[in-house]
């Protein structure tokens, strides 16, 4: 897929060498000192930052509905967000940013963007280059201290216009809270449909919007636990092609080829990948007890890593892979344990009331998810690996399969509703949160959904 980015980093440019006008303009300084702009995303419900995002510029009605069509899908990442809150287009007192029929300079009018109290502005122009492809560029900028913060040329094919307003969201996201963005994803999850008794369960990806959405199986055979590979184009899952016999498929998203991971003996659950993508871990039942193994998949071999009388499952390793955590119920319970895969005992890292399941680790390293139940209710919550700091981000009658984003910042996880008498209602549906227990959404999905799995930024 062709996708080049080109930073703008020289202080004036020519708005005639992108749109074929013959305006130029420089950027002043200002001599006011002003602090950075920025958002303190680690702090509990954090104030949303107003920004302007209007509509790209575009000379002709293609390339300005192509503007249009960025500035909205840029303007709703950053909403979603919680972190900041677009400002109504109405509320415009320069339309597109000061880019118009009537003044095409590049430095805004900063007292128009102050008037509606604006913090940020965003302001870019879209052009469809001869050879058909789509070039954008945009600038940031700090409307207090009337200083660009970034700028950036990018150029693709026409059907990746979504994925160039992703990669613009995540640089200013990156830009104002000093974290990586998380826009430009993917998710893939378990879509559910039919009755309570024959329910029919198909795997399916989408954009991290809900937007380009399509099924990756027919739902002939039931499917569960789907995980993203660290490479991106390839998930692993569990498939119940043999009802009998549950077993572990790769599925290549760019070719969409499947492939058995192995024959096991015993039934296999919970595959995951390892954090460089070429191993996968899994939990394996033989005789009636359940234990911890990696396979490597240029080898295909398996190493079992745990041994227990108890169930062992749900395992995840640590993104420097030196470290896995799973559930277990060695302890009378169901706790979550961290195991250095050097060697010795698993430790024990949950101690609180209620029983705990699904860990996954964060890819910052510094957390590990999970669900937990207690006197009938679920929770996601967080833990460090050492077991320390343990709280809750969101409880309701059924929360359960946290994910990561790959910054670490936003969990996504399936809720599921109370069924009544008859069975009916309790739908399953994807929901996010953020890491301070705040912005909790809805995730759009075209039938119920339960299961999602966060794939890693494209194109890094």
């Amino acid at each position: 897929m062709r996708f080049m980015v080109r930073n703008l980093i020289e202080p004036s440019w020519r708005w005639n060498a992108l749109f074929g006008l013959t305006l130029a303009c420089v950027v002043v300084a200002t001599s006011t000192v002003q602090a950075e702009l920025r958002v303190d995303i680690t702090r509990g419900n954090v104030e949303p930052l107003p920004i302007a995002i209007p509509d790209f510029y575009g000379a002709s009605e293609g390339e300005a509905q192509s503007g249009r069509n960025i500035a909205q899908v840029v303007a709703e990442d950053l909403r979603r967000s919680g972190l900041f809150r677009p400002i109504d287009k109405n509320a415009f007192l320069t339309k597109r940013g000061g880019i118009g029929a009537q003044s095409l300079q590049l430095q805004p009018r900063f007292a128009d963007w102050r008037l509606i109290n604006a913090q940020a502005l965003v302001v870019g122009g879209t052009q469809i280059l001869a050879q058909g492809d789509i070039q954008v560029v945009f600038r940031l900028w700090d409307v207090f201290a009337q200083q660009q913060m970034i700028g950036l040329r990018l150029t693709t094919t026409p059907g990746n216009w979504r994925q160039i307003a992703h990669r613009i969201a995540d640089a200013i996201y990156h830009r104002i809270t000093g974290e990586e963005g998380y826009f430009d994803t993917r998710v893939v999850y378990i879509a559910e449909s039919g009755s309570a008794r024959r329910r029919i369960k198909r795997l399916a990806i989408m954009d991290q919007d809900g937007e380009n959405h399509r099924f990756l199986t027919d739902g002939r055979a039931l499917v569960l636990t789907p995980r993203f590979s660290p490479k991106e184009q390839a998930i692993t899952y569990l498939s119940y092609s043999d009802p009998s016999k549950p077993r572990v498929f790769l599925y290549n998203i760019d070719t969409n080829q499947q492939e058995l991971l192995g024959t096991f003996p015993g039934m296999t659950f919970a595959p995951r990948f390892s954090p460089d993508g070429n191993k996968v871990v899994m939990s394996m039942a033989q005789d009636g007890n359940s234990e911890i193994y990696i396979m490597d998949l240029r080898t295909r071999r398996v190493r079992r890593l745990t041994n227990h009388p108890a169930i062992d499952t749900s395992p995840s390793l640590s993104p420097d892979g030196n470290r896995l955590t799973f559930n277990s119920d060695r302890g009378g319970t169901p706790q979550i344990y961290v195991l250095d895969m050097d060697g010795g005992p698993p430790k024990r890292i949950t101690f609180g009331k209620g029983k705990y399941g699904t860990p996954v680790w964060s890819p910052r390293d510094d957390l590990i998810a999970f669900t937990r139940i207690a006197k009938g209710k679920f929770s996601i919550g967080v833990i460090r690996p050492d077991g320390s700091g343990e709280r809750a981000l969101t409880s309701d009658f059924l929360v359960e399969g946290p994910t990561w984003s790959p910054n670490g910042r936003v969990l996504m996880y399936f809720r599921h509703g109370r069924r009544t008498a008859d069975g009916k209602g309790g739908r399953p549906s994807l929901h996010s949160i953020d890491l301070t227990g705040y912005n909790e959404r809805v995730v759009k999905t075209p039938q119920d959904a339960s299961d999602p799995a966060w794939s890693p930024q494209r194109f890094k």
